[in-house]
């Protein structure tokens, strides 16, 4: 009967909200105990940072300390001439950003230094030279040597490297509350829960780097990341979801190199698709587990280290796309690749604003 009908229709409308709604709580539990697995990583992130700004607050103290107990003295120990060379010290010093050089390319430079301070007779070469070398200070020194043979040249130079420290701590800070807001900025896109079930704009590969930015403690010691982002137009699609997808897929391949290895992450669009690989270089998969990879509860790790939801969850999310997935897999190259059809976010508000209209005039 049609009462009959109608009934089985609202009871399969039902089963299918409540199966949508458990896939979003399966999603959510299985991206919470991601996050759980690398909460030591992050905390690590964080407080990387904080020591940073703690130390270099400590020695931006320090060097104004020392800097305004000489600093009273600068026009009666130097001469207008030499006043003009401090300040030419002092102003190259201060546009020198901080960079992370090698101990062994400093060393090199200050050898380098040091021999052509001494061809000048400077007394403390090698002091001297450390000092410049510091300050990124180390190429056409030859206007600096009448000041720094100066018997209060070592002083002069003293004063300058500490208005630098201040200048350069203060640049440690902002990298260091920088580097923090973005595990921070990730953390909440990350862990974000959408229960809507409308499509919203995609930004593929901020997605894809949020992500990166959450697994930065684990890719950042032996394992080589090579991305080839192409520029992709916002498209429609579940953003949440599909940040679940990389991660599964980002971890898996950091697994499967055991934390050393290559990991190339590309995106690109092809006509009327958008199209992501993820490639590690790790132990492959064999050929007898393929075929059940994306089987729900099915893993070869070890208790505690996967569900076996991972990469269920990653085709559930693709099907929901109406896009596909697949891989390759042989030792040393496993790639993964993730088709999903591009809908601009744009066409498809204007088209929903036509039918919209449509709809009110009708």
């Amino acid at each position: 009967s049609t009462k009959s009908l109608r009934e089985k229709n609202q009871a399969l409308t039902l089963s299918y909200q409540n199966l949508e709604e458990t896939q979003s709580q399966l999603i959510q539990s299985e991206k919470m105990a991601a996050l759980g697995q690398l909460v030591a990583g992050i905390a690590h992130e964080i407080n990387n940072p904080l020591g940073a700004i703690q130390a270099s607050a400590d020695n931006t103290e320090m060097a104004l300390q020392a800097t305004l107990a000489d600093l009273p003295y600068l026009h009666q120990h130097l001469n207008i001439e030499q006043q003009e060379q401090f300040f030419e010290i002092l102003r190259q010093s201060l546009s020198t950003k901080v960079v992370n050089n090698s101990t062994k390319a400093d060393r090199a430079l200050k050898r380098e230094l040091t021999k052509k301070l001494t061809a000048y007779d400077i007394e403390d070469a090698r002091d001297l030279a450390d000092l410049l070398v510091e300050m990124g200070i180390h190429n056409n020194i030859e206007t600096f040597i009448p000041l720094l043979k100066f018997e209060r040249g070592e002083w002069a130079l003293q004063l300058a490297y500490n208005l630098h420290c201040a200048s350069t701590n203060s640049q440690i800070i902002r990298l260091a509350v920088n580097r923090a807001s973005k595990t921070v900025f990730a953390l909440k896109s990350y862990a974000r829960y959408g229960h809507d079930g409308e499509k919203q704009p995609v930004c593929l590969n901020e997605g894809i780097e949020t992500v990166l930015e959450i697994y930065h403690n684990q890719l950042k010691y032996n394992i080589e990341l090579v991305c080839d982002f192409q520029p992709i137009p916002e498209f429609l699609g579940y953003p949440d979801q599909l940040m679940q997808v990389w991660s599964n897929l980002i971890h898996n391949a950091v697994q499967a190199m055991g934390n050393q290895g290559t990991l190339t992450i590309a995106t690109s669009l092809e006509g009327d698709e958008v199209n992501v690989t993820i490639t590690d270089t790790g132990s492959g998969i064999s050929s007898e587990v393929q075929e059940k990879i994306f089987n729900a509860f099915f893993t070869t790790k070890r208790i505690g280290e996967g569900s076996g939801l991972g990469l269920h969850i990653t085709k559930k999310v693709v099907d929901q796309h109406q896009g596909r997935i697949d891989f390759d897999s042989r030792p040393g190259h496993t790639k993964f690749t993730v088709w999903l059809p591009f809908v601009p976010s744009d066409l498809a508000s204007h088209a929903s604003k036509a039918q919209s209209m449509a709809s009110s005039v009708a």
